[in-house]
Parts: C-alpha cells; sequence; structure tokens
C-alpha cells in the first residue's frame, strides 16, 4: 500500500528531525553493513561442496573426512553471513555539538505536532 503525499512528506519531515536530533542514530546508519551477492552465492556454492561431501563421507564411512565437510559447510555459511562495510548515499552525519535548547524546541516541535494531531 503506497503511502499518500502528505504522508510521505510527514515520513521525510520525521526523518530529517531524526537526523538533526540524534547523532548515533546517524553514525550507526552510516557505518550500515550491507551483504554483497557475490559473498552470499560463493557462500551458498561453498555450503553445497561441503554438504555433498559430508554425504560422501557417511556413504564411505570415513569420520576425517565428515569433519572436514562440517567445516566446509561452516566456513561456507560464516562466507555468506558476513557483511561488508558500504557507505549510504545521502546521509550526512551532523555535529554532535547541536545545543541542547536546539534539540529540545525540535523535539517539543514534533511532540506538540502528535499531540495537535491526537485532538489534545
Amino acid at each position: 500500500m503506497a503511502l499518500s503525499e502528505r504522508e510521505q512528506r510527514l515520513l521525510d519531515e520525521m526523518e530529517r528531525g531524526l537526523y538533526e536530533t540524534d547523532a548515533a542514530l546517524v553514525s550507526k546508519l552510516n557505518s550500515a553493513k550491507i551483504s554483497s551477492p557475490q559473498k552470499i552465492v560463493a557462500g551458498a556454492a561453498l555450503t553445497v561442496i561441503g554438504i555433498s561431501i559430508l554425504v560422501t563421507a557417511v556413504v564411505l564411512q570415513i569420520t576425517l573426512l565428515g569433519v572436514a565437510a562440517f567445516l566446509v559447510m561452516l566456513a561456507g555459511l560464516t562466507l555468506a553471513s558476513s557483511k561488508s562495510v558500504v557507505q549510504k548515499a545521502g546521509i550526512k552525519p551532523t555535529s554532535s555539538k547541536t545545543s541542547s535548547s536546539h534539540t529540545a524546541a525540535k523535539r517539543n516541535f514534533f511532540e506538540d505536532r502528535w499531540d495537535r494531531r491526537q485532538g489534545q
């Protein structure tokens, strides 16, 4: 379900307000980690290879090969689930030295708007 233009504007305004008031959030979003598709595919392939080696080890009843197959599967799953740091575009960190009165005024602005919407 798509948002109306008014809802989208309100959401954008709230997002801008969050970026201005919460420096910790901005730094966390800037260091967001995203998995690359190549790592996921390579990890999945390594996991499938490990499973096939494990099945072979069970059929041949070779314990050491089964342990090695488990380690290969573990490496594949670790590779697929590991994340690399990618900078998100469009998010500029703000100075954490904003005045407390400015931050309080912003919070009060949003709280006042919320109260007005709720009919209080």
